[in-house]
């Protein structure tokens, strides 16, 4: 779509918004977030953004944590690897 100015609008152009009014607290765990993680404020904020409101996405570091989790509420001797090796050759039977 061309504007009365003469540019192209392209729709696949990411949006930009402005937040004003952020809580220092707000503001203050997101930046330690973002140095944590090594990205940009911006980058944070829209990591965070799309884990609230796309949560089928997970980052690698959170399901590490769920999978780290689950192993640790599992009994020590609940998968040894000898029965791991019987369960494999058995499916392939």
């Amino acid at each position: 779509m061309w504007f009365h100015f003469g540019t192209l609008w392209d729709a696949t152009m990411p949006t930009t918004i402005t937040l004003k009014n952020i809580p220092d607290d707000i503001y203050a765990r997101l930046k330690s977030s973002a140095e944590l993680h090594r990205r940009s404020l911006n980058s944070e904020a829209i990591v965070c953004l799309e884990s609230v409101l796309m949560p089928g996405r997970q980052s690698p570091a959170e399901r590490l944590a769920r999978a780290r989790e689950l192993r640790a509420a599992l009994p020590a001797d609940a998968f040894r690897a000898a029965d791991i090796d019987a369960a494999r050759r058995e499916g392939r039977k």
